[in-house]
């Protein structure tokens, strides 16, 4: 169950900085002074990976309380 914890720590990173990305990006987005909608059409870009890093992470967790508990 070793296996499992770190493992659901490593997939939570993976998440966690794919939402550190989508902060930057964002970041990056907004001070290049795009008009509004090239401005909206590349957020959405941000917006999908940014749900998708939150699924990830949440994986992760789960492995690793899953691990806790079956240890």
């Amino acid at each position: 169950m070793t296996g499992l914890i770190w493992t659901g720590a490593a997939v939570a990173m993976a998440g966690v900085l794919a939402l550190v990305w989508c902060i930057i990006y964002v970041l990056r987005l907004r001070r290049a002074g795009l008009d509004d909608e090239t401005l909206r059409a590349r957020m959405q870009k941000a917006v999908v990976v940014n749900f998708a890093a939150l699924a990830i992470s949440t994986l992760g967790l789960m492995m690793v309380v899953a691990g806790i508990f079956l240890r």
